[in-house]
């Protein structure tokens, strides 16, 4: 067979490989209307993970390189994602580090939409058509996003998936600026505390934000040379800036967790975490009683913190994650014993433990 039959025989094989995809996205886009019709999660990791490991097997079997194919599928389930219209909200401007979180775990192939509050992702998740939320809920350094929390109380949505991102914070100016130009830094306050030492040692006036990459759009806007962002090295490069200095937070472990949030949590996936929010009865032994139902049954508790009930002085929620999922056995005894022991009990949501 000389060379021209050669391609020629490349090019059909071309033309149907082209037309299995269209078959495979219009078979997506039949099952996302499906899901959506039944009010189910669009994005499901542990099946796009069997399906990377079937056709990795199949790259073996026929002795073909099992990177590159797991790579040209990535590619082929983002497409396949995308015709199904995952919308993600997320709180601050193009560029936040919330984006990047949302684009980690869901890959680009989402629509996101930004949003300036919290509050406000809440709001676009539960009325506005978003099928999901990515919002902070800790951060390394800093602690608990109180704020983050306390919606979740209030909300009827649930945690779907988690996501430890790690923050990688740059000073971020006009292309004329430089360390020794620099009087004002803008940026989220939980940004500016994880810089405490660097601006210290700068000696500039520290000014509070609504979002980090937010601010880096707004000195762009203003034109001011004297002033500076803290924010993402995407988002100097989304607006055009200048990174004036890299990785200026005080500790190289600066990881923010991030909740995925949705209208129901996900089904089992082997390996599970469970948020719940609860309130002790007023009497001597009664947090005891409670943490007794994890432990007398083995399940391993990964966090318990106290938040104000905001209702009287020096009551509390305690706000608790755990491993397993609410529908294993052991977890669901154990809640339902709680709920006998507790004032109340409200599960956030069952997740996949972030990886």
């Amino acid at each position: 067979m000389n060379l021209e039959d050669l391609r020629k025989r490349i090019d059909e094989l071309d033309a149907r490989i082209v037309d299995l995809i269209s078959q495979r996205v219009r078979l997506a886009e039949e099952i996302g209307r499906g899901k959506r019709e039944e009010n189910r999660l669009i994005e499901d990791k542990e099946r796009e993970r069997r399906v990377l490991e079937h056709v990795k097997a199949l790259a073996r079997d026929g002795n073909v390189n099992q990177e590159d194919i797991e790579e040209i599928y990535r590619r082929i389930i983002a497409a396949c994602k995308s015709i199904q219209g995952v919308e993600v909200a997320f709180q601050g401007e193009i560029g936040a580090y919330s984006e990047e979180a949302a684009l980690r775990y869901f890959g680009h192939s989402i629509i996101v939409r930004p949003r300036e509050s919290l509050e406000d992702v809440f709001r676009a998740v539960e009325r506005e058509g978003a099928q999901f939320g990515v919002v902070p809920i800790e951060n390394s350094l800093e602690g608990s996003i109180s704020r983050a929390y306390d919606l979740m109380l209030e909300s009827p949505l649930m945690v779907c998936g988690e996501i430890e991102h790690r923050i990688i914070h740059c000073l971020i100016g006009s292309p004329e600026a430089g360390l020794d130009t620099i009087k004002k830094v803008y940026s989220h306050p939980q940004a500016l505390g994880q810089c405490r030492s660097f601006l210290s040692h700068l000696g500039c006036e520290v000014v509070p934000a609504y979002d980090t990459a937010g601010s880096v759009r707004m000195i762009k806007e203003s034109g001011d040379k004297n002033a500076a962002a803290i924010a993402s090295a995407r988002a100097a490069e989304i607006y055009g800036m200048k990174i004036i200095a890299r990785e200026i937070e005080d500790n190289p472990n600066n990881f923010t967790r991030f909740f995925i949030l949705s209208r129901q949590d996900a089904p089992p996936s082997g390996k599970d975490k469970t948020s719940i929010v609860f309130s002790a009865k007023d009497r001597p032994g009664a947090l005891y009683e409670a943490m007794k139902e994890f432990a007398s049954r083995n399940i391993n508790l990964t966090k318990l913190e106290s938040r104000p009930t905001r209702q009287r002085p020096w009551e509390y929620n305690f706000y608790l994650d755990f491993e397993g999922h609410r529908q294993d056995s052991a977890a669901r005894e154990t809640l339902e014993s709680l709920e006998r022991v507790s004032l109340f009990v409200k599960v956030l949501g069952s997740y996949p433990q972030a990886r």
